[in-house]
């Protein structure tokens, strides 16, 4: 009989933590726990918030019966580091450092590690972190823009993304190291991904570029951007409010949800269909460059996020791109277990455990 290891995994947000307990791959409780504005107001810089949610991850394991000495790991949401390889990251005191010190960012999943590592150095339980935001495996011409000042840089749903990758070759028999596969992650953010046996070599910046999405703007015509910039009628917060949270299908229609627009084109809304497929053409626009990026050796085309549970948005975007390569659809994204699996996989010895380097 195979060992059972039990993982807690803790993915800290702004105004909420999300805990998970498992069994191996099968997770055996969850709770997303809402930390209101007094409470976080109490506590302005995210590290002062450290024994909170510490206290909280303790009362979790408590209600389910579970003794802290008894974990096999404890996993967090990796935070803002320095760019690193994909993989899981033993939770180090130079991880520590950074992320206390905000070096590279302050951000609410600068928490994950610290609070992981706070079993280690109570029960000396390993610590990991899994595929943070700041994955960073680009091909060198990947990096180049038309101006030396602005380098393309990755920011990506890393921890689904290849979560999503090492599942399908899981289910259909790819093998990680050897076939290579296009993602596009649709969410409010929208980031279409080239990976190439394992290692994403170039990405759109889920931020700044690629197809509009439902709140952002995506790639911009630059002198309209810069003309629109001068012009008097905004300030910087304000056009940087255009470009995340107000932009894409908000600025258009005057909503980010999926939802709503496919009841108001099944009403018979005209415009809002067509910006609709619009965002769909720019998609599959988007992910023909990325086949384009692996010369057209591609064993699949993953759609995820949660713009891949809309059959209008999946139908569309699938009629551009199937004839590039079969089209698999995992819809939604499961961060706790993207985390947990990170460190089973080391627990298993399937896996070596990277080390960060300052």
């Amino acid at each position: 009989m195979s060992e059972v290891f039990k993982i807690l995994v803790v993915n800290p947000g702004s105004t909420s933590s999300k805990l998970g307990l498992f069994e191996n791959e099968q997770i055996v409780a969850e709770k997303k726990i809402n930390h209101p504005a007094e409470e976080i107001g109490k506590h302005p810089q995210i590290m002062d918030q450290v024994e909170f949610r510490r206290l909280l991850m303790d009362d979790f394991l408590r209600e389910h019966d579970i003794k802290p000495h008894t974990l096999s790991a404890v996993v967090g949401r990796g935070g803002l580091l320095k760019p690193i390889p994909s993989g899981t990251y033993r939770v180090t005191p130079q991880i520590l450092e950074d992320l206390k010190s905000n070096r590279y960012g302050e951000h609410a999943s600068n928490l994950g590690a610290v609070l992981a590592h706070t079993f280690t150095q109570d029960f000396s339980i390993p610590s990991f972190i899994v595929d943070p935001v700041v994955v960073d495996e680009y091909h060198p011409l990947a990096r180049y823009t038309g101006l030396k000042e602005i380098p393309r840089v990755p920011i990506w749903h890393a921890l689904n993304v290849m979560a999503v990758v090492r599942q399908t070759c899981k289910n259909e028999g790819f093998d990680l190291t050897q076939d290579n596969f296009v993602v596009a992650h649709i969410g409010g953010g929208i980031s279409v991904s080239a990976i190439e046996r394992g290692r994403c070599i170039d990405v759109s910046n889920g931020l700044e570029a690629g197809p509009f999405t439902p709140e952002r703007s995506g790639s911009l015509p630059t002198t309209q951007l810069v003309n629109l910039c001068f012009s008097g009628k905004y300030s910087q917060a304000e056009i940087k409010k255009m470009l995340v949270g107000r932009g894409g299908l908000v600025n258009h229609i005057g909503t980010s949800s999926l939802m709503d627009v496919e009841n108001r084109i099944k009403d018979g809304d005209k415009a809002c269909q067509e910006v609709f497929e619009a965002m769909c053409y720019q998609i599959a626009k988007e992910i023909g460059s990325y086949v384009a990026v692996l010369r057209g050796q591609v064993c699949r085309i993953i759609l995820t996020g949660g713009g891949a549970k809309c059959p209008p948005l999946v139908e569309n975007v699938s009629s551009y791109v199937k004839s590039f390569a079969p089209v698999h659809v995992v819809p939604g994204e499961d961060e706790l277990a993207a985390l947990a699996m990170g460190a089973l996989r080391v627990l298993r010895n399937e896996a070596e455990p990277r080390e960060y380097k300052a």
